[in-house]
């Protein structure tokens, strides 16, 4: 689950990409720079097949499961940026193929504008087609996907179920999307025998305007997914009164922190793009794992991100394109906790507060906030590698203490009801699995 968006016209006439990516709590992202290559192998093998290389590939910043070799989220040396979604289609996915965090990943490797990635990403599915598993520890989930591709000029929202698709171009203000298909217009584009995919199986009658969204959804995963709920949480956040043309870091940082006027841990369904796991069926993979903010603008690139999860308790911090090697420090473990990267250190944090805060969220969070905002103002403030890298150290240093401050703290009388016991446990048992 993920909630991704996009803001052409902001602030300064810049593309503002922003995306929090949900995946399951004990799964570990890394936020890696990855430099241009200019000559490699004559296979590549992705995720879960092998495709021809290419040579050269682009520079890329990159957060990343740390298992897989796709991405959730990324930005390349010509500022375009791609976030993924997976959506839940009516059609079967195959048992392998493509991933589509392979297919990002590819894109952002061997493209230089929006236009270019979706020509590439819909060649692609044409081609090899996707599927694989796409869970971490649930090996049985699978999905389709969508993605929001975004470049300096504009965006474009690409939607897929199987090799079919839609896509519709972004031109001026805010559009959000939530692990739910939303071209329910008339597309900008669409693939060849789309439409009489729809008619054939009886999705679409041939005589109403056809909605890619209403033909090819699957009923139960509108609601089930809360992805409406979501994505229209962020759009109000980014769009306000303006439609975007105040967008900035700022505002896309508030969007992807929203509890949409909830405590972190409620609701029986992913409601808000700041995503906590819990013990629900619809929730146990909804955990915000890494977030990513990206500004695309004339003559420079921006890229912000948290190499956690929770944003609402983390930091953005500034990632460098085009100034050699850039380390986020040690690539935290796939397998379980370890003591060295800031991923794990701040999940234990993130714990903490889940397990201590049920109902007094705001007055755990209190312990650190204010050191928490000093350093993100700080960040902010960044323009040069060296500063930047040391953002990144002083979090991985602070997340412990934090998280022993937390830890030294009783846990609140709101938190012995049995709603909180339940999600107590859901988080002790979490935090055994991995180590913690």
């Amino acid at each position: 689950m993920c909630d991704t968006t996009v803001v052409v016209g902001g602030r300064g006439g810049a593309v503002w990409f922003a995306k929090n990516s949900d995946r399951e709590p004990g799964e570990s992202q890394v936020v890696e720079h990855v430099p241009a290559a200019k000559g490699r192998g004559e296979s590549l093998r992705v995720t879960w097949v092998s495709i021809p290389e290419v040579a050269p590939s682009f520079e890329m910043v990159l957060s990343r499961p740390t298992w897989m070799w796709g991405a959730e989220m990324g930005v390349n040396e010509h500022g375009l940026a791609i976030g993924n979604e997976a959506v839940f289609t009516r059609l079967p996915v195959a048992e392998d193929g493509l991933t589509g965090m392979d297919l990002l990943r590819l894109a952002l490797e061997r493209t230089r504008d929006a236009e270019s990635a979706v020509d590439f990403i819909t060649a692609m599915l044409a081609k090899y087609g996707q599927g694989g598993r796409c869970g971490f520890r649930a090996t049985g989930f699978r999905y389709h996907n969508a993605f929001v591709i975004a470049d300096r000029k504009g965006a474009w929202l690409l939607e897929t179920a199987d090799r079919f698709w839609a896509a519709a171009r972004v031109a001026s203000g805010v559009r959000t999307t939530s692990n739910v298909l939303t071209i329910d217009a008339q597309p900008d584009r669409i693939a060849d025998g789309t439409l009489d995919e729809a008619w054939r199986r009886g999705w679409w009658d041939g005589t109403r305007p056809f909605s890619f969204r209403d033909a090819f959804s699957k009923p139960s995963h509108l609601t089930l997914s809360g992805g409406d709920v979501r994505r229209a949480c962020t759009h109000k956040t980014l769009a306000a009164d303006d439609e975007g043309r105040d967008a900035d870091l700022a505002r896309c940082v508030r969007a992807l922190r929203e509890h949409n006027g909830r405590d972190p841990q409620s609701g029986w369904r992913m409601e808000a793009p700041c995503a906590h796991a819990g013990f629900l069926p619809t929730k146990t993979s909804g955990q915000t794992t890494g977030s990513l903010v990206a500004a695309l603008e004339p003559g420079r690139i921006r890229v912000w991100a948290t190499g956690t999860s929770a944003p609402c308790v983390s930091v953005f911090k500034p990632v460098l394109l085009g100034e050699g090697a850039f380390a986020t420090g040690p690539v935290p473990s796939p397998e379980g906790a370890d003591k060295e990267s800031l991923w794990w250190r701040h999940e234990r944090l993130h714990r903490a507060v889940m397990e201590r805060g049920f109902g007094a969220f705001e007055a755990t969070r209190a312990l650190f906030e204010a050191e928490r905002e000093a350093l993100e103002h700080e960040a902010w403030l960044c323009e040069d590698s060296a500063s930047a890298r040391a953002t990144w150290e002083r979090h991985r240093e602070l997340a412990l203490s934090w998280a022993e401050r937390v830890e030294a703290a009783g846990v609140t009388a709101a938190s012995n009801g049995l709603g909180a016991r339940a999600r107590r446990w859901f988080w002790q048992r979490e935090t055994k699995r991995d180590g913690l």
